[in-house]
């Protein structure tokens, strides 16, 4: 006896490619719950390519700025930075294929970030680079096993590193407060910001050495470091192509953007003016619909035309309840890919969705960033 049958009725879920509804809210810590928000779509971004570029890109930029605080320090700040970042070397080790060296960047006059940089070996002239960041648990060096070594050994120079929530100034981290010492010295300053701002600085030291084409310059993330690339594509002109592995695209889903280092989203404003407001108010601006007016893919349109690779590890699921990309994900992707064709590049804006789980590197995975780097980034 079928379902049907048995009056219970049984609805198909739209194929990927005409998904365009919002995630389900399944984190149970999400201080907007929103009931129902899957079922609404996403609001498309723009009508025609004169539409995006002239009016709604830059409203949503303009949106974007206020909610994170701002994109870059303020003019009375910038002396905590140097134009270029200043390095010095700890150590130097030579692998078959390439030089391993220690380093540290000052990616604030006294705050001083540890980093392997990996110089590949028999290649002249300028060659391409990736800024490779790790994920919540290990540390600055684990993107050399999981990606950099096999970049390294195929000509790109690679600068690995950690967010600034997993060690800042004094030993700070997002374990305590690490956005209050942020906040204490520059203002509000969303950490994903300020995460974008470190990759800029990155790519600024990368594109100052005389082997790096500053032209070439990529980021590939996983997990709070593909979250980093969310941002890192939308907001950081120095790097060209992205890739985010398993970031869990959409903002109010099961994951945790909501986090005081991550968006802080209900921490009043300091601004005397509108001590009322908060992130998630500009977030949700319309209380009587589901769902968040402002969502992830606003930036993965803001990216275009550049190449940004998403790469979700929950293929196989509809709703992964987890920190995976899910089928549910798609809908994000294909409302920014109206804009990509809209600008004439539908190729730039690619989303891999596959079964390999919640990983740096996996059989699926690796051959999706590897390709993407060959194919955007090598001469």
């Amino acid at each position: 006896m079928s379902l049907l049958s048995i009056g219970i009725a049984v609805f198909a879920q739209p194929a990927d490619s005409e998904r365009v509804n919002q995630h389900r809210v399944s984190s149970t810590r999400s201080p907007a719950p929103e009931p129902g928000a899957e079922n609404v779509p996403l609001r498309r971004l723009a009508i025609s390519k004169a539409d995006w570029v002239k009016t709604q890109r830059p409203s949503v930029l303009k949106a974007w700025t206020g909610i994170l605080g701002k994109l870059e320090p303020n003019a009375q700040d910038m002396h905590w930075f140097d134009k270029v970042p200043r390095m010095r070397e700890i150590e130097r080790t030579e692998m078959p294929h390439y030089t391993r060296i220690h380093v540290e960047l000052a990616l604030e006059k006294d705050f001083w970030q540890p980093s392997l940089l990996l110089l590949p070996k028999g290649f002249k002239g300028k060659r391409p680079a990736v800024i490779a960041w790790t994920s919540t648990s290990p540390d600055w060096k684990k993107p050399e096993e999981w990606w950099g070594a096999w970049l390294a050994e195929r000509g790109f120079v690679v600068l690995t590193g950690w967010s600034h929530i997993k060690n800042y100034r004094g030993d700070t981290s997002f374990r305590n407060a690490v956005s209050e010492k942020v906040y204490e010295r520059f203002g509000r300053w969303a950490g994903l910001s300020r995460m974008v701002w470190d990759v800029r600085q990155q790519a600024k030291f990368l594109s100052s050495r005389g082997d790096v084409d500053a032209k070439r310059i990529g980021f590939i993330g996983m997990s709070l470091s593909a979250k980093t690339a969310i941002y890192v594509a939308a907001f950081a002109p120095e790097v060209f192509a992205t890739v985010a592995v398993d970031p869990h695209i959409a903002l109010n889903g099961a994951t945790n953007y909501y986090a005081p280092w991550y968006m802080d989203w209900t921490r009043p404003f300091d601004d005397i003016q509108t001590p009322e407001k908060t992130v998630l108010s500009l977030l949700n601006t319309d209380k009587q619909r589901p769902g968040l007016e402002h969502d992830h893919h606003e930036l993965l349109a803001l990216a275009a035309p550049r190449p940004f690779l998403i790469i979700g590890g929950a293929g196989d699921r509809e709703d992964n309840g987890g920190d995976s990309d899910d089928r549910q994900s798609w809908g994000y992707v294909n409302r920014a890919a109206e804009i990509y064709k809209f600008l004439g590049v539908p190729e730039r804006l690619k989303f891999e969705l596959t079964r390999d789980g919640h990983k740096a590197t996996g059989p699926n995975i690796d051959p999706a960033w590897q390709g993407w780097f060959l194919r955007w980034l090598r001469p």
